[in-house]
This record gives structure tokens, C-alpha cells and sequence, in this order.
């Protein structure tokens, strides 16, 4: 990468805030922190833990990141809403999402960036493989039938539409809220911001399963998405 080309890029992840909302992350919190901290500061994080029963929150506050509360668990639509509230009182062009259990690697964070200044995007989705990794096959099933009514439901192609690692411009933020609460919010805010007409791009990034039992309650989350699928915006 040219000299010039990394001083940019330096430059963009200076003027991005991370947004991690957070439950029962504490095996992997700590992890995720020291390996972000490489390419953003302390206070351009901002966590919300969402009820957690365990150590997350006293865990992020020890890395000197910005940590917000919910008493109680309300789901991921509400605390990435939480978030970008928060994201909103500060000066920062640009912000990033990534889950708290290391299915996103930090070290994709500049990749965003650079895709952003490359395409000029309004949100950079991250676009994981399926096939010949460790995603699980509802999952993988899953991912290529929602992408695919997401990309006809907007017009636009869509390769991942359920990846949650996104960077994207303050402008949306500004002009999409979230109102669904789960998991099925990260769609809604697709939906809502190629209906305002702003531009959205892919980047590939490494796809990361483990043995962690995941959140997501497949029969309810799938029912939630219809909804906001046919819901007018």
C-alpha cells in the first residue's frame, strides 16, 4: 500500500466510532477490545452492554471504553438504536458495527474504511463466504434467503444482508432509527436506507463460527424478519 494510501486510511479509522452492542460477552469482550484498540482509540468506542448477567461491562470498563447500560436485556435493535443516540452527540463522520463475540475480526476494520473511500458509500455491509466454511447449514440456508429478498425487496444486491459488521456514514444514521428490537433490525436498517436512496457496497471478510450457542432463536427471529420485510418504509 503506497505511503500516501496509508496515511488516508489512518486519517478515516481516526474519524470512526465502533459501536458494539454486547450480552454475556465476557469470554470474548477483552479479546475483542485489545485487538480493536490497534487501529481506534479508547473513546471512539462505544459499547452498550444489553442486560448482561455476567462481567461484560465491568470487563469493557477496565479497556477505558465508553460503556452504556441497559437493566435489563432488550434485544439488539435497541441496543445498537442505544448506540447510535450516543454516536449522534459526537463528532465523528463515520461509524462501524461488529458483534462482542469475535465473529468479526477487527482486523477487517480498515478494509471498510478503505471500500468507503473507494466507493464513495453511504454503508459498507460486510459479505462473508458460506460455502466451504464453518457456518452452519441453517444458518447458511438461512443467509442466501434473506440476502436474496432483501437484494428483490430494495433493488439493490445485497450479499449478506444478516452480517452486522458494517461501517457506515454519518448521514444514515442521521435519518434511519431503528424501532424493531431483535436481531431482525439489522434488515430494517437496510430496508429504510435504500428506500432514503443511500448508496450500499459489500466488502468480503473472513466468516468465523465457534462452538458458542448462538442467540439467535431461528423460528422467532425468522417470523420477525417477514414482518419488517413486508412492512412499508
Amino acid at each position: 500500500m503506497p505511503c500516501h494510501r496509508f496515511h488516508s486510511l489512518d486519517r478515516r479509522l481516526r474519524s470512526t466510532a465502533v459501536v458494539i452492542p454486547a450480552f454475556n460477552a465476557s469470554k470474548t469482550i477483552t479479546d475483542l477490545l485489545s485487538r480493536l484498540l490497534r487501529f481506534v482509540g479508547h473513546d471512539q468506542i462505544i459499547l452498550v452492554d444489553d442486560g448482561s448477567e455476567d462481567e461484560t461491562a465491568e470487563l469493557s470498563s477496565r479497556e477505558r471504553v465508553r460503556v452504556l447500560r441497559h437493566h435489563r436485556n432488550l434485544g439488539k435493535g435497541k441496543a445498537l438504536q442505544t448506540a447510535f443516540d450516543e454516536f449522534l452527540h459526537s463528532d465523528f463522520p463515520f461509524v462501524a458495527t461488529m458483534d462482542a463475540d469475535l465473529q468479526h475480526a477487527p482486523e477487517h476494520l480498515p478494509s471498510f474504511a478503505e471500500q468507503q473511500a473507494l466507493t464513495d458509500a453511504d454503508l459498507v455491509i460486510g459479505w462473508r463466504k458460506v460455502f466451504g466454511t464453518g457456518m452452519p447449514a441453517h444458518r447458511m440456508l438461512s443467509n442466501l434467503i434473506t440476502s436474496k429478498l432483501v437484494s428483490l425487496r430494495t433493488g439493490i444486491t445485497i450479499k449478506d444482508s444478516q452480517c452486522g459488521y458494517r461501517y457506515i456514514a454519518r448521514d444514515v444514521i442521521e435519518t434511519v432509527s431503528l424501532q424493531s428490537s431483535g436481531y431482525e433490525a439489522e434488515t430494517e436498517f437496510l430496508l429504510k436506507a435504500a428506500r432514503k436512496g443511500f448508496r450500499i457496497e459489500s466488502v468480503p471478510i473472513e466468516t468465523i463460527y465457534t462452538n458458542e450457542k448462538s442467540k439467535i432463536k431461528n423460528w422467532e427471529t425468522t417470523v420477525k424478519f417477514v414482518k419488517v420485510l413486508l412492512q412499508e418504509y
